[in-house]
C-alpha cells in the first residue's frame, strides 16, 4: 500500500512494528489456519515471541523486560492482530491481565517466583474475573474467599477465562468477595490461584465461533485453599485494581481491532487488484475504490484513538475515556471492515481458509470483550456529565 498508515508511530515504534509483522508474516500466518480449525493454541509460537520479546516489551530491564512502554505493546498486539487475532489476544492477555498485575501490584516474593517466566513467555496466566452474573457489572461478583488458619479458602466459578487452561499456564488471579464493609458492599480482593490446586477445576475449552486458537476456559473453584500471602495487592483493593488493568485493556484490544482492520484492508485491496471481473480488475470500479478508501479511513482513525490513549497511559496521565472512545472506535472499524472485506472476497470470503473469513468471524467479540461497547458509551456518558435514565 502507498499510503504511510503509521506516521503516529515513533521512529523505534516503526521499527518495532517492522519486525512484528515480518515475524507475523513469515511466522505466524502459515500455521493460523491449521491452528483456527483444530481449535488449539501452538505453545510453540508463543515461545518464539517470547524469544523475540513481546511479552516484555512494556517491563523494565531489572526484571527481564524490554525496557519499552505500553505504546510498544500495543504496536506489537496490532502488527500480529493482522493476521492472526488469536495470536494477538493471548500477547495481550498473557501480558495486561497474566504478568502486569503481578508487576504493578505483587510483593517481591510473588515477582520473583512469577515475573521471570512471564515476561520471557515460557509460562502464562490468567485473569478470573467474568462471571455468569458478573460481566460488565464486576461489582456482582459471586465468588468468595475467607481467611481459615492462615489460607484462603475459595469458593465459586469463572468463565470465558483466557490462557487458563495451557500446558504452560502457572496460575490465575481470581477476584472474590473477601468481606463487606459497614454499608453492606462486597469487598473485592484479588488472590493468586496456582494451577494443579485442589479443587481448582478448568473446564473444557469453550467451541466458540471465533478466536479458535486462543485458550479459553471456565473455571470453578470448590473450597480451594491457597496460602494467605497469595493475596495480590492490598485486601479490598481488587475492584480498583481490575478496573485500571481494564482501561490498560481496552487500549490494548483496540490496537488488536486495528491491526484486525488492516489486515482486512490489506487483505481486500490486494484482492481487489488480482480479481477480474467482466474483463477488467475489480480495482478500477470507483464503487470498489469508495469501499477500499472507507476500509482505509476507519484504520487510520482507530490508530490515532488507541495511540493518543496509549499516550496518556505512559504518561501517567488520565485516560480511562480515551481508553473507552478508542475500544469503541477500533471495534467498530474491525467489524466494519471485515464485513467489507468479506464482501470484496465474494464466495471466497465465506471459505475459512481465506483470513477476511477469520477476521469475520473472530471480530465480533472485539465488541463484547474488555468491556462491551454500550459500557463504552457509558462511561464516555458520564464524562459528558449525562447521569440517569428516562424510559423511552
Amino acid at each position: 500500500m502507498s499510503i504511510d498508515s503509521q506516521q503516529a508511530f515513533t521512529d523505534d515504534e516503526r521499527e518495532l512494528s517492522a519486525m512484528v509483522r515480518e515475524f507475523a508474516d513469515e511466522v505466524i500466518a502459515p500455521r493460523s489456519y491449521e491452528a483456527d480449525r483444530a481449535h488449539e493454541l501452538p505453545l510453540d509460537l508463543v515461545e518464539q515471541m517470547g524469544e523475540i520479546g513481546l511479552f516484555g516489551l512494556p517491563f523494565p530491564e531489572e526484571v527481564g523486560g524490554q525496557g519499552g512502554d505500553y505504546a510498544s505493546l500495543c504496536v506489537a498486539i496490532e502488527g500480529i492482530a493482522r493476521v492472526d487475532q488469536s495470536m494477538a489476544i493471548t500477547l495481550e492477555a498473557g501480558v495486561g491481565l497474566g504478568a502486569m498485575p503481578i508487576y504493578r501490584y505483587g510483593t517481591d516474593a510473588q515477582k520473583a517466583q512469577y515475573l521471570p517466566d512471564l515476561v520471557a513467555g515460557r509460562a502464562l496466566a490468567g485473569f478470573g474475573l467474568t462471571e455468569a452474573e458478573a460481566g460488565s457489572d464486576a461489582g456482582a461478583t459471586r465468588t468468595t474467599a475467607r481467611l481459615e488458619g492462615g489460607e484462603w479458602v475459595i469458593d465459586g466459578s469463572k468463565q470465558f477465562i483466557t490462557n487458563s487452561g495451557t500446558d504452560i499456564t502457572r496460575f490465575v488471579t481470581v477476584t472474590a468477595v473477601t468481606g463487606r464493609s459497614e454499608a453492606g458492599r462486597p469487598e473485592i480482593s484479588t488472590i493468586i490461584v496456582p494451577n494443579g490446586t485442589p479443587g481448582f477445576t478448568v473446564g473444557p475449552a469453550y467451541d466458540k465461533v471465533g478466536w479458535n486458537a486462543s485458550d479459553t476456559h471456565p473455571l470453578t473453584f470448590d473450597g480451594v485453599r491457597v496460602p494467605e500471602e497469595n493475596l495480590l495487592g492490598e485486601r479490598g483493593h481488587g475492584f480498583k485494581n481490575f478496573l485500571r488493568t481494564l482501561d490498560e485493556g481496552r487500549v490494548a484490544i483496540a490496537a488488536l481491532a486495528t491491526g484486525a482492520a488492516e489486515g482486512c484492508l490489506e487483505a481486500a485491496v490486494d484482492y481487489a487488484r488480482s480479481r477480474t471481473v467482466f474483463g477488467e480488475p475489480l480495482s478500477t470500479r470507483q464503487s470498489m475504490q469508495f469501499l477500499l478508501a472507507r476500509m482505509h479511513a476507519r484504520v487510520h482513525t482507530a490508530r490515532l484513538a488507541w495511540v493518543h490513549a496509549a499516550r496518556l497511559c505512559d504518561a501517567g496521565k488520565p485516560f480511562s475515556v480515551d481508553a473507552a472512545v478508542a475500544k469503541m472506535t477500533a471495534s467498530d472499524a474491525a467489524m466494519a471492515n471485515a464485513r467489507d472485506a468479506t464482501q470484496v472476497f465474494g464466495g471466497n470470503g465465506f471459505i475459512n481458509e481465506y483470513p477476511v473469513a477469520r477476521h469475520y468471524r473472530d471480530s465480533k467479540i472485539l465488541e463484547i470483550g474488555e468491556g462491551t461497547t454500550e459500557v463504552q458509551l457509558m462511561v464516555i456518558s458520564r464524562a459528558l456529565g449525562l447521569t440517569g435514565t428516562v424510559a423511552a
